[in-house]
């Protein structure tokens, strides 16, 4: 039963809010797309790359929840988490840089590592209150990055094995989306036969003029939702666990859950190690998409992203996790770069180089050159966005699109019919 006391299961609800979003965000960039004259496999790449997007930020959103929205854990330290994994997995996988293992070793290896270093972490700094606990994880994170610069990382030997992180080159490794290959290839190299799925989705796309290049990513960026739709189940089992009420429990008052007789300590430092595995998981579904990888694409603003996104979409909700993930890419990332695009396609409009330029002939009621200067800087104007919304959100909804719904601590509603009810605003004598 849902928390909104009708009798259709919390998933469904969730799936249907979901989807709509999902349809929703298609369907203005649909609008977009034709707007800018783009073709089948213009709008196709397009919707693509939102999903890829909103998966990935879902995902990281997700774990993000489970430290911060279950638990109260203050972890602003995601990017660095992220970092362990993808270099793990770099270090196992790539036959030039570390040992040459199969791809899928060094993914539960980079998990295997994120978690060591997020229990290494944990041990001393979760003493600390939520704020110095904070400033510990943001201070590991840059630590773990600089180490990934450090020259004396860059090359160096284990039992006779060359290894290296890269130093600021970066390391590079079998990309993720190689998988993609065992689907549509059999396992061939690209260009090969198609295998079953790839000779029935390469001729349909060709069909309707699809590239094959877009399909492939469109095969992995599927793969991606899986992953959400499985970090979503994840969650949603673990808060519905006499430990996820002990999750509950610790972020609303520790004291007191300690008081009857629960092992918070433990508890947090099992969820903060699954939590950090999680984040390891996500960084190499995202970034080791590529195939290389170095420690600028792990900056502390890939955290502040991440806390977007769920801030978003409501802390403690895991559909808001997956929602503000979409919302994050969509509406603030991918969106303004596609305004900006009709705006130069439609409008015939200059870029001044400076808003004094900008702004003077608006005293002839001229706005195409403040409109040319805003499209101009909108790289720059869409941090600005980002920081309104959420002062908007703080102001108007501080719990985030679906942070206000409540959860029921037992793991059935024990409360009496015509209470919820009235505690969802319907008559007593409804459905109870």
């Amino acid at each position: 039963m849902s928390e909104h006391g009708d009798s259709r299961p919390q998933w469904v609800t969730d799936a249907l809010l979901i989807g709509g979003a999902l349809l929703a965000t298609y369907a203005v960039f649909t609008v977009f797309g034709l707007v800018l004259g783009l073709d089948v496999n213009g709008i196709v790449s397009t919707l693509q790359r939102v999903t890829f997007f909103a998966a990935v930020y879902a995902l990281l959103a997700l774990a993000l929840n489970l430290h911060w929205g279950y638990t109260g854990l203050f972890n602003i330290g995601v990017a660095g988490f992220m970092a362990v994994g993808v270099y793990a997995m770099g270090l196992l996988s790539s036959a030039e840089q570390g040992f040459g293992l199969p791809l899928w070793i060094g993914v539960v290896g980079g998990m295997i590592a994120a978690a060591l270093v997020g229990l290494l972490a944990a041990l001393p700094a979760l003493r600390l209150r939520a704020d110095y606990f904070a400033i510990v994880t943001l201070g590991l994170s840059e630590i773990i990055r600089r180490a990934l610069l450090s020259s004396s990382l860059r090359e160096f030997e284990i039992g006779g094995q060359s290894l290296g992180t890269g130093g600021g080159s970066g390391i590079g490794f079998p990309a993720t989306e190689g998988v993609v290959d065992y689907v549509l290839y059999a396992g061939a190299e690209r260009g090969g036969d198609p295998a079953l799925l790839g000779s029935l989705l390469f001729p349909l796309a060709e069909t309707v003029g699809i590239q094959p290049s877009v399909v492939r990513s469109s095969v992995y960026t599927a793969l991606l939702v899986v992953f959400v739709i499985a970090f979503y189940l994840v969650l949603s089992r673990i808060g519905a666990s006499p430990f996820g009420r002990v999750l509950k429990g610790i972020r609303e008052d520790e004291v007191a859950a300690r008081s009857l007789g629960k092992h918070t300590n433990t508890a947090k430092i099992k969820v903060f190690m699954l939590g950090c595995a999680l984040m390891g998981l996500a960084g190499m579904l995202w970034q080791g998409s590529r195939g290389t990888v170095t420690p600028s694409q792990f900056m502390p603003i890939v955290t502040f992203y991440v806390f977007v996104a769920l801030i978003v979409g409501g802390s403690g909700s895991n559909a808001g996790s997956i929602v503000g993930g979409l919302v994050f890419a969509a509406a603030l990332w991918e969106g303004p770069p596609f305004v900006r695009r009709i705006i130069r396609a439609n409008m015939d409009v200059s870029t001044p180089t400076t808003i004094y330029d900008a702004l003077l002939p608006l005293a002839d009621l001229d706005v195409l050159p403040l409109v040319g200067y805003l499209v101009g800087s909108l790289d720059e104007i869409r941090f600005m966005i980002v920081g309104i919304v959420l002062v908007v959100l703080m102001l108007w909804r501080p719990d985030g699109l679906l942070g206000h719904r409540k959860e029921i601590a037992a793991a059935t509603d024990l409360s009496r019919p015509s209470r919820r009810a009235g505690r969802e605003g319907v008559e007593e004598g409804g459905d109870p």
